[in-house]
């Protein structure tokens, strides 16, 4: 009988993890919409610009660049094109392995990342930050690098 109730998830728990689905999906999607409104970026393309505008001489491997995003090397290169299109980022062989591709910060990419990122941040805050103490926060942050590295941990 407790091989067949671990099947299940008990109703408190059913409860919890719909919870978690539904903010998984309408999160990436509410902030996806707010930056396409206020900024004509996609989520993904502000979180690529923003890690480019955090990095050493605001250059990333694209490589290193798909695993930050949580994208594909295939759609991120894609994304990386668009972005090169409207003179945010270029491309270039990186000078210390010409193998690899490194993605670059254009100063027009800047500027389109701090015009949007005021609207961004004030958005990010109403929805998440101001919703929950400081302490909650922490624990969520916390609780999401938990599950993070169970995700990113080698099956065992």
């Amino acid at each position: 009988m407790d091989e067949q109730a671990d099947l299940w998830l008990a109703p408190g728990e059913l409860a919890s993890w719909l919870s978690v689905v539904r903010l998984m999906t309408r999160l990436p999607w509410a902030i996806d919409a707010q930056l396409q409104r206020d900024a004509d970026l996609s989520m993904v393309e502000y979180m690529a610009l923003a890690m480019l505008s955090e990095a050493p001489e605001r250059s990333l491997r694209m490589s290193v660049l798909a695993e930050n995003t949580s994208t594909s090397l295939s759609r991120l290169s894609h994304m990386i094109k668009r972005l090169e299109s409207r003179g945010y980022v270029r491309r270039e062989p990186d000078p210390a392995d010409g193998r690899f591709t490194n993605a670059i910060l254009l100063p027009a990419g800047l500027s389109k990342l701090e015009s949007a990122a005021p609207a961004h941040v004030a958005y990010v805050r109403r929805l998440v930050v101001d919703n929950l103490s400081g302490e909650r926060l922490r624990r969520l942050g916390q609780d999401a690098e938990r599950i993070l590295q169970r995700i990113d941990s080698p099956a065992r």
